[in-house]
């Protein structure tokens, strides 16, 4: 029903955050803010990418409207209280495993670029 608003949130939230890092990255030429950055702009395209989606796939089955209250469900009290649970429960879920495998990632970069960092100091071949 609404699933997808919970991610959507969180891409907002991610996307302002990215832009401040970014603009601060620049002011003080901090390489390390600008290069979060770019990993936080992974996490954004995950999110806007779902979140879109998850929303046309709501659309196709008719589930939002382009006229008010745009969630079918908000226009019946026993179907907005199964719509608030949808997304606490799966949209929650669904956030928080797209953020849990974006950490995994930036970790894995992380540790992959400081192997090939180590490796190329020590003078191996590549």
């Amino acid at each position: 029903m609404a699933c997808f608003v919970v991610p959507a949130a969180e891409a907002i939230v991610t996307t302002a955050v990215q832009k401040i890092i970014r603009k601060k990255g620049k002011d003080h030429s901090s390489e390390t803010a600008l290069k979060f950055s770019e990993k936080l702009g992974v996490l954004n395209g995950l999110f806007w990418g779902g979140s879109g989606l998850l929303a046309f796939e709501h659309i196709w089955h008719g589930e939002i409207t382009p006229f008010f209250p745009f969630l079918t469900a908000a226009s019946d009290p026993g179907q907005t209280a199964e719509m608030l649970r949808e997304m606490a429960v799966s949209g929650t879920s669904m956030a928080l495993l797209v953020t849990a495998v974006w950490v995994a990632y930036v970790l894995i970069s992380s540790k992959v670029h400081t192997n090939g960092t180590d490796t190329a100091e020590s003078g191996a071949d590549v």
